[in-house]
């Protein structure tokens, strides 16, 4: 890796002084917020860990983006002072992010006196750290802001110019609508918005980047350098590595990877983006605290010992798969040194003792079943975090649908609008409650909450989208609440929250309390005892000890959810074996059918050694998800329950599969 440039940094910062590296979380992706109280929870881990920075960005949340023009009332207030208190109480900088870019008039001064009048609120309740995005928006600008404006970069380099001055220059941040190479137009160096950035935006601003991409596999010293030179300033990494509101079947608890350590004196910091459930981004969170820190300390995480370490792991993986130690770390590193693999393990240690906390769930738990989907149609699905363009994972159907071939299917399937599920008018609000996320039906909504009328803003209105433009993100259908588990030991509660006021779910199951995994989703309150998620738990299974998940437990949980670009290793192993025996199989078919003695040739007896071997695989997956089914922690069983049940049955019809051949 090349040598950092220290001359070449200071003259990025200029004159002043080295920045403090920030190190921390920013919640800000699409989907249910945290609650006030996991947020807490937050700050306390954060300090523990070394982090200094916590970034307010929810982008349902109530009043940060769809409605942000309104100011907070008196009891949002009390929780959002709440929170802000406890963060300094642990040392956490709160950055209050605000995102007005959807519809924002920007020539308007109307339009900016509500945003300073929104910000000096949360300033007053002693926030002393603000974030302006503008990521994820039109950029096209209103009639009325072309006549005043250059550009679209110079109309938001505005905005954020005379805000920031306004505050009293607090410490700031700001999101770019071109944000990764990707988005750059044309290409970084010759962006004119970016460039615009880099020459107009106050020094002191952060300029926050996802890198290469909108989800970046690695972000290399050459990438930084060019993208410091033109926003004329080190970027913050908003790091989209561990997102998964893009996609609703997956989840990432691999480490924090593909960044070297020799990054750090290239960046102004690093806040992570994780998974939308709180409880499951402990790793990310820990790996990222261990990387920061261990670029502090030593910055060799690229060197040749480390590169032969990951080679020798990939060779193991391909000659020796069924003989993986699931516990294999790197060893003769120094300890100031990060590898991911042996910053999984760490993380996984003090994972553990999160499981045996007493935690209430903070909401209903989304058991798996069949998801509704619309009939799909000829033309390639695709989801939306940071506008990222990915395509879908389908889910296991009992049987396919028959694809439209032709424009008058498609037509028809469009028109049937019972198809496709409609799109969630409800919004959210994460501060009117310590646990609960509350919700506001449209009826209930302030009036002064509309998009800028055409008489503020000239001809063009608003300038930005509309909540339903394609412009506009994706908004995830969640899985429709099926059961909430009986907290026998935890007395969790679990509730759903309509027009701020918490309502149990009825119930609508069977007399019997089963439900059909085939039948229609139906909101339901099961017991214990007779939900499918509660399947009995191996008689082998009789100790109290047997039940505690173990660190090889966590492992193969983290391998079966590792990351966006990567298996982690038992979930290689599953696939490999399961395909090894699969195209192996005309050995067995051929033995039975011509060996009725019982005499076996050494590769069919290779076969079936595989074979019970992948039973064991199959096994250790389904010993985990009843160890999990008994932690205390409600929380995180509700968070990462329907992801292991999913696995589960899975690995199990692939077993099923295999010992039917």
């Amino acid at each position: 890796m090349a040598d950092v440039n220290h001359t070449e940094m200071n003259h990025l910062n200029g004159a002043n002084p080295p920045r403090e590296f920030l190190s921390g979380v920013v919640e800000g992706f699409y989907g249910r917020p945290w609650t006030t109280e996991q947020r807490k929870d937050l700050f306390c881990k954060q300090q523990k860990w070394g982090m200094n920075c916590y970034l307010y960005a929810p982008k349902d949340d109530y009043k940060h983006r769809t409605y942000w023009r309104e100011l907070y009332t008196v009891e949002e207030a009390e929780h959002l002072q709440a929170l802000i208190d406890e963060a300094r109480k642990h040392n956490i900088v709160f950055y209050y992010a605000i995102s007005p870019g959807l519809d924002i008039v920007y020539s308007s001064q109307k339009e900016i006196s509500c945003l300073k009048r929104k910000l000096e609120q949360v300033q007053q309740l002693g926030c002393s750290a603000f974030a302006l995005l503008f990521d994820d928006i039109d950029p096209e600008m209103s009639m009325a802001d072309k006549e005043v404006y250059q550009s679209f970069a110079h109309a938001q380099v505005s905005v954020a110019n005379e805000v920031y001055a306004y505050l009293d220059q607090p410490k700031f941040m700001f999101c770019p609508t071109q944000y990764c190479s990707t988005r750059a137009v044309p290409t970084v160096q010759t962006s004119e918005y970016l460039n615009t950035l880099g020459a107009k935006l106050a020094p002191e601003i952060n300029i926050m980047w996802t890198g290469p991409k909108v989800i970046s596999k690695t972000l290399t010293v050459e990438h930084i350098r060019e993208v410091s030179t033109v926003l004329k300033r080190p970027p913050v990494i908003w790091d989209n590595l561990h997102a998964n509101d893009y996609d609703q079947a997956r989840l990432f608890l691999g480490p924090y990877c593909g960044r070297s350590t020799s990054l750090i004196p290239l960046l102004s910091g690093v806040v992570t983006n994780p998974n939308c459930e709180y409880g499951p981004n402990f790793i990310a969170i820990h790996t990222l605290a261990q990387w920061s820190r261990s670029a502090a300390e030593d910055t060799c995480a690229d060197s040749a010992e480390l590169k032969d370490d990951a080679v020798s792991a990939d060779i193991r993986l391909e000659t020796e798969g069924d003989d993986i130690s699931s516990s294999y770390c790197p060893t003769g590193l120094p300890s100031s040194t990060y590898h991911p693999r042996r910053a999984l393990r760490i993380a996984l240690q003090d994972w553990r003792h999160e499981f045996s906390r007493s935690v209430q769930a903070a909401g209903p738990i989304q058991q798996p079943h069949q998801i509704p989907t619309p009939a799909p149609i000829p033309i390639m699905p695709s989801v939306n975090t940071c506008m990222s363009i990915t395509s879908t994972t389908t889910p296991v159907l009992s049987s396919l649908p028959t694809i439209a071939t032709s424009i008058a299917q498609v037509a028809e399937v469009i028109q049937d609008s019972s198809l496709v599920p409609p799109s969630s008018s409800v919004v959210m609000n994460s501060l009117v409650s310590e646990n609960k996320i509350g919700t506001i039906l449209p009826a209930q909504l302030p009036v002064s909450s509309n998009l800028a009328s055409p008489q503020d803003g000239g001809d063009g209105g608003g300038g930005g989208v509309s909540s339903s433009s394609s412009a506009e993100p994706m908004e995830c259908t969640n899985y429709s609440p099926i059961s909430s588990l009986n907290n026998s030991g935890a007395n969790a509660d679990t509730c759903e929250d309509h027009q701020m006021v918490v309502e149990p779910a009825k119930s609508d199951t069977a007399s019997d309390g089963h439900l059909s995994p085939t039948s229609p989703p139906q909101a339901a309150d099961v017991d214990l005892s007779q939900s499918p998620s509660s399947s009995a738990v191996d008689e082998s299974i009789t100790k109290t000890d047997d039940l505690d998940l173990t660190i090889d437990d966590l492992l193969l949980l983290a391998d079966l959810f590792y990351l966006p670009f990567e298996h982690g290793k038992k979930g290689i192993t599953i696939m490999t074996e399961f395909n090894w025996l699969k195209s192996n199989s005309h050995l067995v078919i051929e033995h039975n059918r011509n060996h009725a003695d019982g005499t076996q040739k050494p590769e069919v007896a290779e076969w079936f050694a595989k074979q019970i071997k992948f039973r064991e695989l199959s096994e250790s997956v389904k010993r985990l998800s009843e160890r999990l089914f008994h932690i205390r922690n409600r929380s995180l069983l509700y968070e990462l329950y329907p992801y292991v049940w999913d696995m589960r049955g899975v690995v199990s019809l692939l077993n099923s599969y295999v010992t039917w051949l």
